[in-house]
């Protein structure tokens, strides 16, 4: 077999294989029943990883074009051109055909090269193992009596834990709310999700900034939410661009993310914070605030004011989590609002999920009263800090000639911008073959020539080898 998937192609390598597999077969070069090679031998052949083969297997099993029996491998399907009776449902059809639309296909991509390969990790948004709180956790669960009801918890979530939530709120953010303005969610995206679902309608029109996480979120398609984008500078977005969507678009949500956003780790000015409350009070447009890294300042002097801190007209819904300063595998997070709003949102996610597990919101519960959360935080703080800084060094003594980055004050995130002309996604392929992994830029943004680099994740001894290895890709490109 000569043939070789390009380096130097826009379509993704996994892509061309399965292309070039699907008119092998089409052409009857592989007939029926005759079995396929192997992940590792077509991995060696096409001088790929092994994840590519899998990724590529695993659209054409979705097409039904393939199949895979276990101890015999993969096969060319024997019903392929109709020989049997028995007709498999065209499972292709229905996946494309559902509503809700799947994640990108290079978030996939990335996410099974993570699970399936131990690479330095500077994609995920989640705390490394040594910022996690385990031996907490091992306290809480053999010094703790559990003693709570295993039927179904309250729509809105544990009322101690929201009560405690509450709490919290207001000790670390300023925020003045009660147990009946709190809405438990798996997560932030949850609750996102759940507000997109419940609050806007096919059709409606909201703003989003640019780059974003959202940007890369496909539950606004999904909902059939048109999206409108807002500039994020160095002080973040701003107020006059919400003015003029407004007036084009008539935009009913803003979805914002101001403290150390992700990915730029920017941090919206007060007085823009300030402007846009006002804005929104004065066009009657509800802002939802994303929030997960206010708590992870690295100077006690940054100000990390929250808009619902802000907010005097009730106009902010409000999300956080414990994911980025505790445990993204609790999946704990909340919403603040209005109580017509939660009690709205909490029917929606009843109907989902019928409430929340109490075992990981009594963990919560249990961690956030006790006095050990705040020395947490000044741990995860500090290690934070050490971490963006080795990265930073490490950046500029390696990658000076390839990229520039914005110095976060906070947060999880460095956002690169490529100093040469380099197709992000063979960049991210050549990096995986190295062994490093990060978030093509496109992803998150409208613009290419980016990159995210999350240092969260990655263990400390590794990021400088993470650098050199992301060097070797560059070096290999251009």
């Amino acid at each position: 077999m000569d043939w070789k998937p390009s380096r130097h192609s826009d379509i993704p390598i996994y892509q061309q294989i399965v292309d070039f597999i699907e008119k092998r077969i089409i052409y009857g070069e592989y007939p029926p029943g005759s079995i396929l090679p192997s992940e590792r031998t077509l991995a060696k052949m096409f001088e790929v990883n092994r994840g590519t083969i899998i990724t590529a297997y695993d659209i054409l099993h979705s097409k039904g074009m393939i199949e895979r029996i276990k101890g015999s491998g993969t096969k060319v399907s024997s019903d392929f051109w109709g020989m049997t009776r028995n007709r498999i449902p065209n499972w292709n059809l229905y996946v494309e055909s559902g509503s809700f639309l799947p994640n990108l296909p290079v978030y996939q991509h990335i996410q099974d090269e993570i699970q399936e390969r131990s690479l330095i990790n500077f994609a995920s948004g989640e705390l490394a193992p040594d910022l996690t709180p385990y031996a907490d956790f091992r306290h809480i669960l053999s010094q703790n009596k559990f003693n709570h009801s295993l039927g179904y918890e309250h729509p809105q979530g544990n009322l101690e834990l929201r009560n405690i939530v509450a709490s919290h709120l207001g000790k670390y953010k300023g925020i003045d709310c009660t147990s009946q303005s709190i809405l438990i969610t798996s997560g932030a995206q949850q609750a996102l999700y759940l507000i997109v679902q419940c609050l806007l309608h096919p059709g409606d029109s909201v703003a989003i900034e640019n780059p974003s996480y959202a940007y890369s979120l496909p539950l606004f398609r999904s909902a059939r939410i048109k999206t409108h984008l807002l500039t994020v500078g160095k002080q973040g977005v701003e107020p006059d661009d919400i003015v003029a969507l407004y007036k084009k678009h008539k935009i009913k949500m803003i979805f914002l993310n101001p403290i150390f956003q992700n990915p730029t780790g920017t941090l919206l000015s007060h007085s823009r914070r300030t402007k846009i409350l006002e804005l929104s009070a004065e066009l009657g447009i509800p802002v939802v605030e994303d929030d997960p890294y206010s708590l992870i300042p690295f100077s006690k002097e940054t100000d990390t004011a929250t808009l619902k801190s802000l907010d005097r007209n009730g106009n902010v819904l409000y999300i956080s989590s414990l994911s980025k300063v505790v445990a993204s595998g609790l999946r704990i997070g909340w919403i603040v609002g209005p109580q017509k709003v939660i009690t709205r949102l909490a029917d929606a996610k009843q109907q989902v999920d019928f409430g929340h597990s109490i075992f990981p919101q009594w963990i919560a519960a249990e961690f956030l009263r006790a006095n050990t959360f705040a020395e947490h935080l000044v741990h995860i703080q500090q290690r934070l800090l050490e971490k963006r800084n080795l990265l930073i060094a490490s950046l500029e003594q390696h990658l000076s000639d390839y990229v520039t980055f914005h110095i976060p004050e906070g947060g999880v995130h460095l956002w690169c911008s490529l100093k040469r002309e380099v197709n992000e996604y063979r960049l991210l392929e050549a990096a995986l073959r190295n062994g490093v992994v990060f978030v093509p830029g496109s992803l998150l943004c409208s613009e290419k020539s980016h990159m995210r680099l999350t240092f969260g994740r990655t263990e400390t001894p590794l990021i400088e080898e993470g650098v050199l290895r992301l060097k070797q890709a560059f070096i290999t490109l251009t």
